[in-house]
């Protein structure tokens, strides 16, 4: 199915062609290139706007997700209901994200990790408590080491910090 990629942003330089290459790699690694997915790319005032209304949290944070179905169960792909194929969306905060990145990192190679870790969430994925957090943390690292073989990059997963203040 299709991936909408939109920057909505112009606070931090992006290379569309790259991050819908990128995209497409986790959607293949995953199994859900047949579900439609749209990752929206926004400045911190609105990704803040987002994390206040729907997380009562009102300051930027890096990225939000949107799933399509309320019930998936972590592991399982949803079942697609007639025509819809929909996982859902998620909104990256683009100069959130440039700003913890380490010096001489560049935001190319840390835009894989934090989709990865938005796309797990669309597919169940949580980490409110330990083992949820293993869980999710495991999906992570086995997503990134096959996207680290296909593209010669060296990341890893955002929660392995996570887990360890647990």
């Amino acid at each position: 199915m299709s991936l909408l990629l939109r920057n909505l942003q112009k606070a931090v330089p992006i290379h569309i062609g790259r991050l819908t290459k990128d995209i497409n790699i986790i959607r293949q690694i995953l199994g859900i290139e047949n579900y439609d997915l749209a990752v929206l790319c926004v400045d911190n005032t609105n990704i803040q706007s987002l994390n206040d209304k729907y997380r009562n949290i009102p300051r930027p944070t890096d990225v939000l997700a949107f799933p399509a179905y309320d019930d998936v169960i972590p592991g399982q792909l949803p079942s697609i209901e007639g025509d819809i194929a929909d996982l859902g969306d998620i909104f990256l905060g683009i100069p959130y994200i440039h700003n913890y990145c380490q010096p001489n990192e560049p935001i190319t190679q840390v835009l894989p990790v934090v989709i990865t870790h938005g796309i797990c969430h669309l597919l169940g994925y949580k980490h409110d408590n330990l083992e949820q957090s293993k869980q999710m943390y495991k999906k992570e690292l086995h997503t990134l080491q096959e996207f680290n073989k296909v593209t010669g990059l060296d990341v890893k997963p955002m929660l392995q910090d996570h887990i360890q203040n647990l």
